[in-house]
Protein backbone atom coordinates (compact mmCIF):
# COMPACT_ATOMS: atom_id res chain seq x y z
CA UNK A 1 0.00 0.00 0.00
CA UNK A 2 2.55 2.43 0.88
CA UNK A 3 4.29 4.35 -2.44
CA UNK A 4 8.08 4.47 -2.04
CA UNK A 5 7.90 7.62 -4.55
CA UNK A 6 9.45 10.61 -3.14
CA UNK A 7 6.94 13.45 -2.80
CA UNK A 8 7.14 16.96 -2.85
CA UNK A 9 3.71 19.92 -2.02
CA UNK A 10 3.42 23.16 -0.61
CA UNK A 11 2.60 22.87 2.85
CA UNK A 12 1.71 26.54 3.78
CA UNK A 13 -1.38 28.08 2.52
CA UNK A 14 -1.30 29.69 -1.08
CA UNK A 15 -1.77 33.65 -0.74
CA UNK A 16 1.32 36.13 -0.19
CA UNK A 17 3.17 35.73 3.50
CA UNK A 18 6.37 36.05 4.81
CA UNK A 19 7.23 32.87 4.36
CA UNK A 20 6.39 29.45 2.36
CA UNK A 21 7.56 26.26 3.08
CA UNK A 22 7.82 23.25 0.46
CA UNK A 23 8.30 19.64 1.93
CA UNK A 24 10.22 16.79 0.06
CA UNK A 25 9.23 13.38 1.80
CA UNK A 26 10.80 9.93 0.94
CA UNK A 27 13.85 7.84 -0.07
CA UNK A 28 15.35 10.66 -2.44
CA UNK A 29 14.81 13.59 -0.53
CA UNK A 30 18.55 14.28 0.15
CA UNK A 31 19.48 13.80 -3.00
CA UNK A 32 17.01 16.16 -4.75
CA UNK A 33 17.78 18.64 -2.27
CA UNK A 34 21.58 18.05 -3.23
CA UNK A 35 20.62 18.56 -6.99
CA UNK A 36 19.13 22.47 -6.32
CA UNK A 37 20.60 23.82 -2.81
CA UNK A 38 23.64 25.54 -2.95
CA UNK A 39 25.03 26.52 0.65
CA UNK A 40 28.25 25.35 2.90
CA UNK A 41 27.90 21.93 2.80
CA UNK A 42 25.83 19.05 1.03
CA UNK A 43 22.61 18.63 2.71
CA UNK A 44 22.64 14.63 2.52
CA UNK A 45 25.64 14.93 4.40
CA UNK A 46 24.36 17.14 7.21
CA UNK A 47 23.31 16.08 10.68
CA UNK A 48 19.78 15.74 11.60
CA UNK A 49 17.26 18.29 12.58
CA UNK A 50 19.68 21.28 11.85
CA UNK A 51 18.87 24.23 9.75
CA UNK A 52 21.35 25.49 7.25
CA UNK A 53 21.34 28.76 4.99
CA UNK A 54 21.70 29.16 1.26
CA UNK A 55 19.87 29.79 -2.02
CA UNK A 56 17.63 27.24 -4.28
CA UNK A 57 19.11 27.24 -8.01
CA UNK A 58 17.49 26.02 -11.30
CA UNK A 59 20.40 25.31 -13.25
CA UNK A 60 22.12 28.30 -13.34
CA UNK A 61 18.99 30.81 -12.35
CA UNK A 62 18.77 31.39 -8.26
CA UNK A 63 15.50 31.04 -7.48
CA UNK A 64 15.40 31.93 -4.01
CA UNK A 65 17.19 32.53 -0.57
CA UNK A 66 16.71 30.06 1.95
CA UNK A 67 16.58 28.29 4.89
CA UNK A 68 16.52 24.48 4.66
CA UNK A 69 15.73 21.91 7.62
CA UNK A 70 17.02 18.48 7.24
CA UNK A 71 15.56 15.51 9.67
CA UNK A 72 16.34 11.66 8.97
CA UNK A 73 14.02 9.02 9.17
CA UNK A 74 12.66 7.84 11.38
CA UNK A 75 12.36 11.00 13.63
CA UNK A 76 9.81 12.35 11.15
CA UNK A 77 6.80 13.40 10.83
CA UNK A 78 6.02 10.69 7.86
CA UNK A 79 9.01 8.62 9.29
CA UNK A 80 10.71 8.92 5.86
CA UNK A 81 13.90 11.34 4.96
CA UNK A 82 12.10 14.59 5.12
CA UNK A 83 13.55 18.11 4.03
CA UNK A 84 11.47 21.23 4.40
CA UNK A 85 12.66 24.71 2.15
CA UNK A 86 11.48 27.62 4.04
CA UNK A 87 11.59 30.28 1.58
CA UNK A 88 9.70 33.44 1.40
CA UNK A 89 6.00 33.32 0.83
CA UNK A 90 5.35 35.06 -2.31
CA UNK A 91 2.79 32.71 -4.61
CA UNK A 92 5.04 32.50 -7.06
CA UNK A 93 8.59 32.35 -5.83
CA UNK A 94 7.07 28.80 -3.65
CA UNK A 95 5.77 27.60 -6.86
CA UNK A 96 8.87 28.15 -8.42
CA UNK A 97 10.65 26.63 -5.77
CA UNK A 98 8.13 23.80 -5.83
CA UNK A 99 8.87 23.40 -9.60
CA UNK A 100 12.27 23.13 -9.37
CA UNK A 101 11.78 20.20 -7.01
CA UNK A 102 9.50 18.40 -9.08
CA UNK A 103 12.02 18.99 -11.92
CA UNK A 104 14.83 17.54 -9.93
CA UNK A 105 13.17 13.95 -9.30
CA UNK A 106 9.90 14.15 -6.74
CA UNK A 107 6.66 13.96 -7.78
CA UNK A 108 3.37 16.09 -6.86
CA UNK A 109 2.43 14.70 -2.70
CA UNK A 110 -1.74 13.38 -3.24
CA UNK A 111 -3.66 15.23 -0.99
CA UNK A 112 -2.87 13.67 2.73
CA UNK A 113 0.23 12.08 1.30
CA UNK A 114 2.43 13.06 3.96
CA UNK A 115 -0.32 12.57 6.80
CA UNK A 116 -1.31 8.92 4.98
CA UNK A 117 2.33 7.94 4.78
CA UNK A 118 2.58 8.59 8.39
CA UNK A 119 0.21 6.41 8.86
CA UNK A 120 1.24 3.96 6.86
CA UNK A 121 4.80 3.94 8.54
CA UNK A 122 3.65 3.43 11.55
CA UNK A 123 3.83 7.17 13.21
CA UNK A 124 0.41 7.71 14.61
CA UNK A 125 -2.67 5.41 13.94
CA UNK A 126 -5.79 6.27 11.50
CA UNK A 127 -7.73 8.47 14.62
CA UNK A 128 -4.65 10.43 14.87
CA UNK A 129 -4.19 11.02 11.27
CA UNK A 130 -8.04 12.18 10.89
CA UNK A 131 -7.21 14.59 14.12
CA UNK A 132 -4.41 16.00 11.78
CA UNK A 133 -7.15 17.70 8.99
CA UNK A 134 -9.80 18.56 12.29
CA UNK A 135 -6.72 20.82 14.03
CA UNK A 136 -6.27 22.63 10.69
CA UNK A 137 -9.93 22.83 10.31
CA UNK A 138 -10.84 24.10 13.89
CA UNK A 139 -13.26 26.87 13.82
CA UNK A 140 -12.71 27.50 17.53
CA UNK A 141 -11.32 26.92 21.08
CA UNK A 142 -13.59 23.83 21.62
CA UNK A 143 -13.00 22.12 18.68
CA UNK A 144 -9.01 22.66 18.18
CA UNK A 145 -8.78 21.13 22.35
CA UNK A 146 -11.33 18.32 21.00
CA UNK A 147 -8.48 17.36 18.00
CA UNK A 148 -5.27 18.33 19.37
CA UNK A 149 -6.53 15.52 22.63
CA UNK A 150 -7.14 13.16 19.60
CA UNK A 151 -3.69 13.83 17.70
CA UNK A 152 -1.74 12.82 21.51
CA UNK A 153 -4.07 9.57 20.92
CA UNK A 154 -6.69 10.18 23.39
CA UNK A 155 -9.14 7.66 21.41
CA UNK A 156 -6.30 5.63 20.18
CA UNK A 157 -5.84 4.80 24.38
CA UNK A 158 -9.18 4.13 25.01
CA UNK A 159 -9.61 1.90 21.77
CA UNK A 160 -6.29 -0.04 22.27
CA UNK A 161 -7.74 -0.99 26.44
CA UNK A 162 -10.88 -2.45 25.32
CA UNK A 163 -9.21 -4.38 22.09
CA UNK A 164 -7.10 -6.12 24.38
CA UNK A 165 -9.44 -7.09 27.07
CA UNK A 166 -11.54 -8.37 24.10
CA UNK A 167 -9.34 -10.14 22.53
CA UNK A 168 -7.88 -12.05 25.59
CA UNK A 169 -11.14 -13.18 25.63
CA UNK A 170 -11.85 -13.90 22.51
CA UNK A 171 -8.44 -16.29 22.40
CA UNK A 172 -9.45 -17.77 25.86
CA UNK A 173 -12.35 -19.13 24.53
CA UNK A 174 -11.26 -20.39 21.15
CA UNK A 175 -8.40 -22.11 23.18
CA UNK A 176 -10.98 -23.44 25.82
CA UNK A 177 -12.97 -25.08 23.07
CA UNK A 178 -9.75 -26.40 21.23
CA UNK A 179 -8.37 -28.11 24.41
CA UNK A 180 -11.97 -28.89 26.66
CA UNK A 181 -9.96 -30.90 28.79
CA UNK A 182 -7.37 -28.72 30.46
CA UNK A 183 -9.50 -25.63 30.08
CA UNK A 184 -12.92 -25.28 31.53
CA UNK A 185 -15.59 -23.16 30.54
CA UNK A 186 -18.41 -23.96 32.73
CA UNK A 187 -19.70 -20.29 34.14
CA UNK A 188 -17.26 -18.47 32.11
CA UNK A 189 -20.38 -16.62 30.38
CA UNK A 190 -20.83 -15.06 34.23
CA UNK A 191 -17.32 -14.01 34.14
CA UNK A 192 -17.23 -11.97 30.87
CA UNK A 193 -20.69 -10.62 31.22
CA UNK A 194 -19.00 -8.77 34.37
CA UNK A 195 -15.65 -7.80 32.12
CA UNK A 196 -17.80 -6.34 29.74
CA UNK A 197 -19.91 -4.30 31.32
CA UNK A 198 -17.76 -1.61 32.16
CA UNK A 199 -16.59 -2.00 28.38
CA UNK A 200 -20.56 -1.25 26.99
CA UNK A 201 -20.40 1.71 28.79
CA UNK A 202 -16.88 3.50 27.45
CA UNK A 203 -18.90 3.07 24.39
CA UNK A 204 -21.85 4.44 25.28
CA UNK A 205 -20.26 7.41 26.58
CA UNK A 206 -18.38 7.80 23.68
CA UNK A 207 -21.08 7.16 21.03
CA UNK A 208 -23.78 9.72 23.05
CA UNK A 209 -20.51 12.28 22.93
CA UNK A 210 -20.77 12.86 19.26
CA UNK A 211 -23.66 14.60 19.43
CA UNK A 212 -21.68 17.26 21.64
CA UNK A 213 -18.93 16.75 19.25
CA UNK A 214 -20.52 17.57 15.75
CA UNK A 215 -21.81 20.74 17.49
CA UNK A 216 -18.52 21.70 18.60
CA UNK A 217 -17.09 20.72 14.50
CA UNK A 218 -19.84 21.54 12.70
CA UNK A 219 -21.31 24.55 14.54
CA UNK A 220 -25.22 24.39 16.05
CA UNK A 221 -27.58 25.22 13.42
CA UNK A 222 -29.45 28.29 14.40
CA UNK A 223 -32.55 29.45 13.16
CA UNK A 224 -34.05 32.77 14.00
CA UNK A 225 -38.13 33.17 14.19
CA UNK A 226 -39.83 35.78 14.60
CA UNK A 227 -42.77 38.05 13.60
CA UNK A 228 -42.29 40.92 11.53
CA UNK A 229 -39.93 43.98 13.23
CA UNK A 230 -39.45 41.75 16.57
CA UNK A 231 -35.60 42.28 15.92
CA UNK A 232 -34.31 39.65 14.13
CA UNK A 233 -32.19 41.55 11.95
CA UNK A 234 -30.92 44.18 14.42
CA UNK A 235 -29.77 40.54 16.65
CA UNK A 236 -28.07 38.76 14.10
CA UNK A 237 -25.92 42.63 13.36
CA UNK A 238 -25.00 42.60 17.11
CA UNK A 239 -24.04 39.02 17.21
CA UNK A 240 -21.63 39.28 13.83
CA UNK A 241 -20.46 42.35 15.14
CA UNK A 242 -21.44 43.97 11.58
CA UNK A 243 -24.61 45.49 9.34
CA UNK A 244 -25.26 41.83 8.20
CA UNK A 245 -28.85 42.86 7.84
CA UNK A 246 -30.85 45.70 6.59
CA UNK A 247 -32.78 46.71 9.51
CA UNK A 248 -35.55 49.14 9.19
CA UNK A 249 -39.26 50.41 10.54
CA UNK A 250 -40.88 48.66 7.62
CA UNK A 251 -42.48 45.43 7.79
CA UNK A 252 -41.34 42.36 5.96
CA UNK A 253 -37.78 43.86 4.94
CA UNK A 254 -36.26 40.15 5.23
CA UNK A 255 -37.62 38.33 2.84
CA UNK A 256 -35.24 35.45 1.97
CA UNK A 257 -32.93 34.07 4.23
CA UNK A 258 -29.64 35.61 5.42
CA UNK A 259 -26.63 33.12 6.65
CA UNK A 260 -23.82 34.37 8.92
CA UNK A 261 -21.09 32.28 10.95
CA UNK A 262 -21.10 33.51 14.84
CA UNK A 263 -18.49 32.68 17.25
CA UNK A 264 -20.03 32.68 20.80
CA UNK A 265 -18.51 31.94 24.11
CA UNK A 266 -16.49 29.06 22.00
CA UNK A 267 -19.36 27.72 19.75
CA UNK A 268 -19.73 27.97 16.11
CA UNK A 269 -23.22 29.27 15.33
CA UNK A 270 -24.34 28.77 11.52
CA UNK A 271 -27.25 31.39 11.98
CA UNK A 272 -29.67 32.18 9.66
CA UNK A 273 -31.89 35.28 9.79
CA UNK A 274 -35.86 34.48 8.08
CA UNK A 275 -38.58 36.25 7.01
CA UNK A 276 -40.81 37.51 9.56
CA UNK A 277 -43.38 34.87 10.48
CA UNK A 278 -47.02 36.43 9.41
CA UNK A 279 -50.09 36.01 6.98
CA UNK A 280 -48.99 37.95 4.01
CA UNK A 281 -50.27 38.28 -0.14
CA UNK A 282 -47.04 39.42 -1.05
CA UNK A 283 -45.53 36.26 -3.30
CA UNK A 284 -41.97 37.04 -2.67
CA UNK A 285 -42.53 37.61 1.60
CA UNK A 286 -45.07 34.09 1.57
CA UNK A 287 -41.69 31.97 0.09
CA UNK A 288 -39.90 33.96 2.51
CA UNK A 289 -42.34 32.48 5.87
CA UNK A 290 -42.57 29.20 4.18
CA UNK A 291 -38.60 28.63 3.74
CA UNK A 292 -38.38 29.39 7.46
CA UNK A 293 -40.69 26.94 8.47
CA UNK A 294 -38.87 24.51 6.32
CA UNK A 295 -35.20 26.02 8.33
CA UNK A 296 -36.87 25.58 11.68
CA UNK A 297 -37.96 22.02 11.36
CA UNK A 298 -34.34 20.77 10.52
CA UNK A 299 -32.90 23.60 12.84
CA UNK A 300 -30.18 22.17 16.23
CA UNK A 301 -31.49 25.37 17.68
CA UNK A 302 -34.38 28.02 17.24
CA UNK A 303 -34.11 31.48 18.36
CA UNK A 304 -37.33 33.21 18.88
CA UNK A 305 -37.34 37.06 19.08
CA UNK A 306 -40.42 37.95 20.82
CA UNK A 307 -41.17 41.82 20.91
CA UNK A 308 -41.58 43.12 24.21
CA UNK A 309 -43.47 46.43 23.06
CA UNK A 310 -46.33 44.58 21.75
CA UNK A 311 -48.68 42.24 22.38
CA UNK A 312 -48.71 38.47 21.34
CA UNK A 313 -50.99 38.15 18.58
CA UNK A 314 -51.62 35.43 15.98
CA UNK A 315 -47.83 35.75 14.31
CA UNK A 316 -46.98 34.58 17.75
CA UNK A 317 -49.41 31.67 17.97
CA UNK A 318 -48.20 29.95 15.19
CA UNK A 319 -44.74 30.81 16.33
CA UNK A 320 -45.41 28.74 19.27
CA UNK A 321 -46.64 25.93 16.82
CA UNK A 322 -43.36 25.73 14.77
CA UNK A 323 -41.12 25.58 17.84
CA UNK A 324 -42.78 23.03 19.71
CA UNK A 325 -40.92 20.23 21.00
CA UNK A 326 -38.18 21.87 19.75
CA UNK A 327 -34.72 22.71 21.16
CA UNK A 328 -35.77 26.89 21.55
CA UNK A 329 -34.09 29.53 23.46
CA UNK A 330 -36.83 32.74 23.35
CA UNK A 331 -35.41 36.05 23.40
CA UNK A 332 -37.85 39.13 24.94
CA UNK A 333 -36.18 41.95 22.89
CA UNK A 334 -36.56 45.56 23.12
CA UNK A 335 -36.45 45.39 26.99
CA UNK A 336 -35.06 49.43 26.72
CA UNK A 337 -38.88 50.51 25.61
CA UNK A 338 -41.68 50.16 28.30
CA UNK A 339 -42.62 46.97 28.49
CA UNK A 340 -46.17 45.61 26.88
CA UNK A 341 -45.12 42.12 26.85
CA UNK A 342 -43.83 40.24 30.38
CA UNK A 343 -41.47 37.58 30.67
CA UNK A 344 -44.72 35.31 32.67
CA UNK A 345 -47.22 36.24 29.90
CA UNK A 346 -44.63 34.85 27.12
CA UNK A 347 -43.69 32.06 29.49
CA UNK A 348 -47.47 31.04 30.18
CA UNK A 349 -48.17 31.30 26.57
CA UNK A 350 -45.80 29.38 25.10
CA UNK A 351 -46.77 25.06 26.00
CA UNK A 352 -42.86 24.13 26.59
CA UNK A 353 -41.00 25.28 29.06
CA UNK A 354 -38.35 27.13 27.32
CA UNK A 355 -35.76 29.70 29.02
CA UNK A 356 -36.38 33.12 28.51
CA UNK A 357 -34.15 36.04 28.19
CA UNK A 358 -34.95 39.61 28.58
CA UNK A 359 -32.82 41.45 26.04
CA UNK A 360 -32.58 44.40 24.02
CA UNK A 361 -30.34 44.11 20.49
CA UNK A 362 -30.40 48.18 20.03
CA UNK A 363 -28.53 48.18 23.59
CA UNK A 364 -26.83 45.07 22.81
CA UNK A 365 -27.81 44.03 26.36
CA UNK A 366 -28.75 40.25 26.99
CA UNK A 367 -26.26 39.31 25.01
CA UNK A 368 -23.85 37.51 27.87
CA UNK A 369 -26.88 35.32 29.42
CA UNK A 370 -27.61 34.44 25.69
CA UNK A 371 -23.83 33.13 25.30
CA UNK A 372 -24.06 31.22 28.84
CA UNK A 373 -27.47 29.81 28.15
CA UNK A 374 -26.26 28.32 24.64
CA UNK A 375 -22.96 26.64 26.45
CA UNK A 376 -25.44 24.86 29.00
CA UNK A 377 -27.97 23.49 26.47
CA UNK A 378 -24.87 22.39 23.99
CA UNK A 379 -22.44 21.48 25.96
CA UNK A 380 -22.05 19.25 28.96
CA UNK A 381 -20.65 20.67 31.91
CA UNK A 382 -17.10 22.33 31.00
CA UNK A 383 -14.81 20.84 28.88
CA UNK A 384 -11.42 20.06 29.62
CA UNK A 385 -10.25 17.26 27.30
CA UNK A 386 -7.64 16.33 29.84
CA UNK A 387 -9.58 12.89 30.27
CA UNK A 388 -12.75 13.66 28.54
CA UNK A 389 -12.70 11.81 24.92
CA UNK A 390 -14.90 13.54 22.67
CA UNK A 391 -15.96 12.15 19.12
CA UNK A 392 -15.97 14.36 16.48
CA UNK A 393 -15.72 11.93 13.80
CA UNK A 394 -18.98 10.46 12.22
CA UNK A 395 -17.29 7.16 10.89
CA UNK A 396 -15.66 6.97 14.04
CA UNK A 397 -19.22 7.06 15.74
CA UNK A 398 -20.76 4.27 13.36
CA UNK A 399 -17.56 1.67 14.03
CA UNK A 400 -18.42 2.28 17.75
CA UNK A 401 -22.03 1.99 17.57
CA UNK A 402 -21.16 -1.54 15.51
CA UNK A 403 -18.92 -2.56 18.53
CA UNK A 404 -21.83 -1.83 20.84
CA UNK A 405 -24.39 -4.06 18.97
CA UNK A 406 -21.98 -6.80 19.01
CA UNK A 407 -21.49 -7.02 22.23
CA UNK A 408 -25.01 -6.51 23.36
CA UNK A 409 -25.33 -9.65 21.20
CA UNK A 410 -23.23 -11.35 23.65
CA UNK A 411 -24.53 -10.15 26.47
CA UNK A 412 -27.55 -11.78 24.82
CA UNK A 413 -25.89 -14.97 23.87
CA UNK A 414 -24.94 -14.99 27.78
CA UNK A 415 -28.35 -15.03 29.21
CA UNK A 416 -30.27 -17.54 26.91
CA UNK A 417 -27.51 -19.82 27.51
CA UNK A 418 -26.20 -20.21 24.12
CA UNK A 419 -22.90 -22.31 23.67
CA UNK A 420 -19.70 -20.25 23.80
CA UNK A 421 -18.60 -20.02 20.40
CA UNK A 422 -21.50 -17.49 19.72
CA UNK A 423 -19.75 -15.54 22.40
CA UNK A 424 -16.34 -15.74 20.38
CA UNK A 425 -18.55 -14.65 16.92
CA UNK A 426 -19.46 -11.30 18.44
CA UNK A 427 -16.47 -10.38 20.61
CA UNK A 428 -14.24 -10.43 17.39
CA UNK A 429 -16.87 -8.51 15.16
CA UNK A 430 -16.43 -5.81 18.24
CA UNK A 431 -12.75 -6.27 17.78
CA UNK A 432 -12.65 -5.78 14.23
CA UNK A 433 -15.02 -2.56 14.61
CA UNK A 434 -12.91 -0.94 16.80
CA UNK A 435 -9.45 -2.12 14.49
CA UNK A 436 -11.16 0.53 12.39
CA UNK A 437 -11.34 3.09 14.29
CA UNK A 438 -7.36 2.86 15.02
CA UNK A 439 -7.13 1.84 10.86
CA UNK A 440 -5.44 -1.61 11.86
CA UNK A 441 -8.81 -3.97 10.14
CA UNK A 442 -9.77 -1.32 7.27
CA UNK A 443 -8.83 -1.82 3.29
CA UNK A 444 -6.71 0.35 1.27
CA UNK A 445 -9.78 1.90 -0.47
CA UNK A 446 -11.14 3.24 2.43
CA UNK A 447 -7.61 4.68 3.80
CA UNK A 448 -7.38 6.57 -0.14
CA UNK A 449 -10.81 7.75 0.29
CA UNK A 450 -10.07 8.88 3.69
CA UNK A 451 -6.90 10.81 2.93
CA UNK A 452 -8.44 11.99 0.14
CA UNK A 453 -10.30 14.53 1.96
CA UNK A 454 -6.94 16.03 3.36
CA UNK A 455 -5.32 19.42 1.85
CA UNK A 456 -2.57 19.02 -0.26
CA UNK A 457 1.09 19.12 1.64
CA UNK A 458 -0.53 17.54 4.53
Amino acid sequence: MLNKETIAAISTGMSNSGIGIVRISGDDAFQIIDRIYKGKKKLSEADSHTIHYGFIKDGGETVDEVLVSVMRAPRTFTGEDTVEINCHGGVYVVQRVLETVLKNGARPAEPGEFTKRAFLNGKMDLSQAEAVIDVITSKNEYALQSSVSQLRGSVKKKIETMRETLLYHTAFIETALDDPEHISVDGYGETLEKELIPIREELKKLIDSAGNGRIIKEGIQTVILGKPNAGKSSLLNVLSGRERAIVTEIEGTTRDVLEEQIHLNGLNLNMIDTAGIRQTEDVVEKIGVEKAREYAESADLIIYVADASRKLDENDREIAQIIAGKKVVVLLNKSDLEPVLTREELRTFLEDEFPVIEVSAKEEKGIRELEQQLKTMFLSGDLSFNDEVMITNMRQKSALQDAYMSLRKVQESIEDQMPEDFYSIDLMDAYEALGSITGETIGEDLVNEIFSKFCMGK
